[in-house]
């Protein structure tokens, strides 16, 4: 890229790359938004303002000719994949929202490239950005599998420390379905303060320690705290041990609370989990042989 383009509008970077006989173009500038992002703690539970500017090479179409909004790309497709991203979690770089906005709009047929500058506003005297540019690879377009949809199990203290929970992870292991086990706070006291969003880190860090606990148990438990481990262990066989502090602190939409009923109906409608249940006691662990 010359010098001279490198602080100018998205356009001028896909006409200086564009080459002799340059593909049709569509952009969307200084599109605006206020969210919670980044990486700093001094970032969490505020918004600042995001500023995108996106440009799109598209293959030949008919629509000039048509004037049909089917034949084209719509501007639409490029703010709802801002938009779509941004809801999808909450996320700590730049980077990797431009990725993901970038490849949802190559899955559309028309893109054959994808420029896109992102900046923070608020983060100091200055604009503070990232910009990527990203080709269609061929594999954009392929549709992806139907993901695995678990059972989500929830087990309490007496459930934990049940003799038959072997039993149980053998059955489990055998079922067609993938199996998610959640658990609470183990016995001991958890810690208290005044700030709630520090609160309920320390809750959430609390479920985290018996999640390892359960896990321990067992080697074919896997305390996981990602939804990439999550759709891994549900792909491959592993009954996995949610420790959720990552996936719900990260969420746009988060569990209003940390009742086990409360995860469950959340973490199953993350996953499209095929059924959800508690089990509190070694009694309710043999019933669910």
């Amino acid at each position: 890229m010359d010098n001279s383009t490198a602080f100018q509008p998205l356009e001028a970077r896909a006409i200086e790359m564009g080459g002799p006989n340059p593909p049709d173009r569509i952009s969307v500038r200084d599109h605006t938004v206020e969210v919670e992002i980044g990486a700093f703690q001094a970032e969490r539970d505020v918004t600042q303002r995001l500023r995108f500017s996106v440009v799109v090479e598209v293959a030949p179409s008919t629509g000039a000719q048509t004037d049909d909004v089917d034949d084209i790309l719509s501007y639409d497709a490029v703010t709802e994949a801002i938009t779509g991203e941004l809801a999808a979690e909450r996320l700590n770089l730049l980077e990797t929202l431009a990725e993901r906005i970038a490849e949802r709009i190559l899955r559309e047929p028309q893109p054959l490239r994808v420029f896109v500058r992102i900046e923070k506003l608020d983060r100091g005297p200055g604009n503070l950005g990232v910009e990527i540019v990203r080709g269609r690879t061929g594999q954009q377009a392929v549709s992806p599998t139907e993901a695995p949809r678990p059972r989500l199990i929830h087990l309490g203290a007496g459930a934990i420390a049940a003799p038959g929970l072997t039993n149980a992870l053998d059955r489990w292991e055998q079922d067609a379905a993938p199996v998610v086990l959640l658990v609470g706070p183990g016995e001991g006291p958890v810690p208290q303060v005044q700030d709630p969003s520090s609160q309920r880190r320390i809750n959430l860090l609390a479920i985290e320690q018996n999640a390892c606990v359960l896990a321990a148990r067992d080697p074919r438990m896997k305390a996981v705290g990602t939804r990439t481990e999550l759709d891994w262990g549900m792909k491959n066989g592993q009954i996995s041990v949610w420790a959720p502090t990552k996936m719900v602190m990260d969420a746009v939409d988060g569990p209003a609370d940390l009742r086990p009923e409360t995860l469950l109906e959340w973490l199953g409608q993350e996953l499209g989990a095929a059924s959800a249940c508690q089990i509190s006691d070694p009694d309710g662990l043999e019933r669910a042989l």
